[in-house]
């Protein structure tokens, strides 16, 4: 009987030989074959010490005809496992039951095959103690290549997913002992759901991918009756048959199916000639992984070198597209990380080995310098970022002196076991808690609150539109025809698939409500259409995501965390303290486009504004307030101002008063002056990825991840940012800009070069002052035209101190933040080019000494 299996293994070793399109089973040829001829690096002793056995057998380290275990077939040679519990898998995104292993739960312990498997993986068990050899029991195999005491040995790559010791710890291995079936993978999202109506390509039967085996009916991958009632569970036999030989591919791993993608991705049905078997059961809303930078073959072109793929054993100049989900993902991964992320620990070794959870360790692999002449780089590529070539450093935008709080010691301040953050389903949604609404000491960030890798595309927009090569957004909105909701501060492609907040502003009751707080908060996630208008149920907006961290959303009213915290700009910087309110700044009820070409700020001022709605706000600071001055349409009109991130402003040219072309605007922000919008990263983020007069430089890294700057500018804002040295502001304005005549303040920036009276020119007077004196020293929203500030009339965003309009009484404010070095009085607001210097001043005081006088100060 020994002589015919053996004689038939080898018929089937010379069959491999000839044909290696597919792997067949042929344990023989495989490092299951323990044996002592078996040729592997673990197999049995030769020469066994004394009273120990070897073989030359090769299914008896697994299956006996006599004497088997009790219960565990197919004819179990071996004593189950002898950890009495194990740690499962779980995690918060996971809708299958898990981790506590529900079958054969008074064990604690998994089920079926994977309860097998685990007899010799969990490093438990000699390899070569069996229930019975040759009519003998029990026996021991005297074992060549193991550890000290003939247990499995713990491999090159223990660290990395290669084949090696388990353990009884599974949290960070592939969940198994789970239930499979349609009801999950509705609740997933990103689960296939089994159709029976597919037919396996090998055999020709009629299956479904994934099934519970039966007689003629055999599906590629077998869930086992292990559950309740018999119900199809994920064991390790459903993605590995441990008989299965690969004469093309040794490190198949005994996957029924590819352990890399074979052609480019479809995101249609899973083939299993072409497709890596994760996507079997794993189908990440279709095209909407295939279409993904990390998926597309236009995209994900990059090839590992040669010293990244002998460490996680992939064919020499495989691309990142074929690697596809073992790029991010191992399903043995490294102790400590969690989501099954590669590499994704502290630890400083290469490859890592253990350490504590750190997820953006695994966009580092890829995401890093790449340096040409100081080798091993995880891809090859070009040195230098473009449009067209390299994959974005985004380890070193994170080694900024300013960052975004990403690090280990940002977690939970001071480095928690485990990051906070946590997603809770496919489309990385968290919890308002776990971003810091209760705990300020959650407030770090993940890659993964911003970016959801399995949905990011390279597009210059979200829906896929715009250049596809381009990495950055549309700065201000192209030239040209507006179009409503399809230009501006849409999203850009790196942001598909991440979610945010849209505010549900309140309307102002009266002068001492700014800034108004959201009343409510939209969530904006998933990707169920295409298209960007901002009422999508998914995000579309950059500002929708900064807003879930940067608003009442998560954090306390009245209680934001403490500046210095986290992310390198010490609290006292511009005399503020704490953050801000970032969706209160830019809170106003507006329309998009506007729905005239006039300010929209203006609306809701009284029955004298030129667009009375009494729907839409904002009241400005006195006296420009309709309750205390009668307004027109060129006198005391003052109003709310903002950069145009959530809404354009509707100030035209006409309105600014400003020339045909030129004026103080920069490009690409002077060609749709009151229609265009902007993005928050264009403010915030590294200076070097913005050119003065053009914008977004595509061989930068584009986004707020770090900076050289306090608060994550493109630039220096402090007391000493002037017309002289605007500092990031001069990234987009021009303040010395001149329309060459006019009154004192007439001109295309409001400072001409005329003269004051016919000579020394107020641009020049004012260059080396300022811009806080005048304007307020948190830029995003204001109550006032123009973030102009004003002593006379301060309110209660000066603190609680201060409420309803009240004068200031020193000359100089330090009331942080809005007020910080403020000087500015206004007696009256006029409309733009009406300015004049009486307009200004403090009581009956002659207002253009008073002014210098204050200014010089």
């Amino acid at each position: 009987m020994r002589v015919l299996v053996l004689a038939l293994v080898g018929l089937l070793a010379v069959a491999a030989t000839q044909v290696a399109a597919a792997p067949v089973s042929n344990i023989r040829m495989t490092k299951h074959n323990l044996s002592k001829d078996g040729g592997q690096t673990v197999r049995a002793n030769a020469t066994p010490t004394a009273g120990q056995s070897t073989t030359d057998q090769i299914c008896v380290f697994c299956h006996t005809p006599h004497a088997a275990s009790s219960g565990k077939s197919p004819l179990w040679n071996r004593a189950t496992s002898a950890a009495s519990t194990y740690t499962g898998y779980t995690s918060l995104s996971m809708d299958a039951d898990g981790g506590a292993f529900q079958t054969d739960n008074t064990k604690g312990r998994p089920a079926g095959a994977s309860l097998l498997c685990l007899s010799c993986h969990d490093g438990t068990i000699a390899l070569g103690n069996l229930n019975v050899l040759n009519g003998r029991t029990p026996v021991i195999i005297d074992m060549v290549g193991g550890t000290a005491d003939d247990k499995m040995p713990t491999g090159s790559g223990t660290t990395t997913g290669f084949t090696r010791v388990i353990g009884a710890d599974l949290s960070n291995d592939h969940p198994i002992s789970v239930t499979y079936n349609n009801a999950l993978a509705s609740a997933d999202k990103e689960l296939r759901p089994m159709n029976a109506s597919q037919q396996h390509p090998i055999s020709g039967q009629i299956g479904s991918i994934l099934g519970i085996r039966s007689p003629g009916y055999k599906p590629l991958l077998p869930l086992a009756p292990t559950g309740t009632a018999g119900a199809g569970q994920v064991q390790c036999s459903t993605c590995h048959d441990p008989h299965l030989y690969d004469s093309a591919d040794p490190n198949r791993k005994f996957l029924r199916a590819n352990r890399l993608q074979v052609t480019a991705p479809t995101g249609g049905a899973f083939s299993e000639a072409n497709d890596i078997i994760c996507l079997a059961c794993h189908d990440k809303m279709g095209t909407e992984w295939s279409n993904s930078a990390h998926a597309n073959t236009s995209t994900a072109s990059y090839a590992y070198t040669g010293a990244a793929t002998t460490q996680r054993q992939f064919a020499a100049g495989t691309p990142v597209w074929k690697a596809a989900c073992l790029n991010c993902h191992d399903t043995h991964t490294v102790a400590g990380a969690r989501r099954l992320l590669r590499e994704g620990t502290t630890s400083t070794a290469t490859p890592k080995a253990g350490g504590k959870s750190a997820i953006e360790e695994t966009c580092y692999q890829c995401h890093t310098a790449y340096n040409a002449t100081t080798p091993p780089n995880v891809l090859t590529q070009s040195g230098t970022l473009t449009a067209t070539t390299g994959v974005p450093n985004i380890k070193s935008e994170f080694g900024r002196p300013v960052r975004m709080p990403i690090k280990d010691a940002d977690q939970g301040g001071g480095g928690n076991t485990t990051e906070v953050h946590d997603i809770s389903d496919a489309d990385f949604s968290e919890t308002r808690e776990k971003l810091g609404l209760l705990d300020k000491k959650n407030r770090h960030v993940e890659c993964t609150d911003c970016h959801n890798p399995h949905r990011v595309i390279r597009n210059t927009k979200i829906d896929g539109s715009g250049v596809t090569t381009q990495r950055t957004h549309v700065a201000g909105g192209s030239a040209g025809s507006y179009t409503v909701e399809s230009d501006g501060n849409v999203a850009s492609g790196v942001l598909r698939g991440a979610w945010g907040v849209e505010p549900v502003d309140a309307l102002l009751n009266g002068i001492t409500d700014w800034p108004e707080a959201p009343t409510n908060y939209e969530v904006k996630k998933g990707v169920t259409g295409t298209g960007t208008a901002r009422s999508s149920t998914w995000l579309t907006r950059e500002y929708q995501l900064c807003f879930k961290c940067h608003s009442t959303y998560s954090n306390t009213a009245g209680s934001f965390p403490t500046l210095g915290h986290t992310g390198g700009t010490p609290s006292g910087t511009n005399g503020m303290t704490t953050y801000t309110n970032v969706a209160a700044e830019f809170a106003v009820n507006a329309t998009d486009p506007p729905s005239t070409g006039t300010d929209q700020g203006e609306k809701g001022e009284g029955s004298n504004s030129p667009e009375d709605s009494a729907s839409i706000e904002p009241i400005g600071s006195y006296p420009g307030n309709a309750t205390t001055s009668n307004m027109t349409a060129t006198t005391n009109v003052n109003h709310r101002s903002w950069h145009p991130v959530r809404w354009p402003t509707g100030r035209s040219r006409d309105e600014r008063r400003m020339q045909a072309t030129g004026g103080n605007f920069r490009a690409p922000f002077g060609t749709r002056v009151g229609t265009q919008t902007m993005h928050c990263s264009d403010c915030h983020g590294n200076a070097t990825s913005w050119t003065q007069g053009t914008g977004p430089k595509l061989d930068q890294v584009q986004g707020p991840h770090g900076s050289e700057d306090y608060f994550l500018l493109k630039g220096s804002w402090s007391s000493s940012t002037s017309i002289s040295s605007p500092g990031f502001c001069g990234n987009c304005h021009n303040p010395s800009a001149s329309s060459g005549s006019g009154d004192d303040y007439a001109g295309s920036s409001g400072f001409n070069n005329s003269g004051e009276d016919g000579g020394g020119g107020h641009g020049n007077e004012h260059g080396g002052k300022a811009c806080v004196k005048c304007h307020v020293a948190v830029p995003h929203g204001w109550r006032n035209k123009a973030f102009l500030v004003n002593l006379n009339c301060v309110g209660r965003e000066a603190g609680a101190t201060y409420t309803g309009c009240m004068n200031f009484s020193d000359n100089s404010a330090t009331v942080a933040p809005y007020y910080q070095g403020a000087t500015l009085r206004v007696k009256t607001w006029p409309a733009s080019g009406n300015w004049s210097a009486n307009k200004c001043g403090k009581g009956s005081s002659t207002a253009r000494d008073w002014m210098r006088s204050v200014c010089d100060n």
